[in-house]
């Protein structure tokens, strides 16, 4: 997955792979605008398993989707922006440029 990319590149694409492989799936799945670390990490490892991606590799995504303030954590849960629940009630498809303009978009 990461190439010769720079840093800057390479946590965006760990940032997007995360969002579109892991978390939006996650949420669509469970039907839910919050998850659990346990929720997340069972997720992670079959994606991983079935993409052939190392877990590390996906380490900072989760992180980095906190910092970007995309998701947020209180407690032992994790939840999607208020912005993002529409997407979710819809089960659209939502692409990380999507999810980050409705961030920048919301404040």
């Amino acid at each position: 997955m990461l190439s010769d990319k720079g840093k800057y590149a390479s946590a965006t694409e760990n940032r997007r792979f995360v969002w579109h492989e892991i978390v939006w799936p996650l949420i669509l799945e469970i039907n839910d605008v919050t998850f659990t670390l346990k929720q997340y990490q069972k997720k992670r490892d079959q994606v991983c398993e079935a993409k052939g991606v190392q877990v590390s590799t996906t380490s900072r995504g989760l992180v980095s989707l906190l910092q970007k303030g995309i998701l947020f954590k209180e407690s032992a849960l994790y939840s999607i922006h208020y912005r993002l629940i529409a997407y979710m009630r819809l089960k659209a498809d939502c692409d990380y440029a999507t999810a980050i303009h409705e961030v920048r978009m919301g404040g």
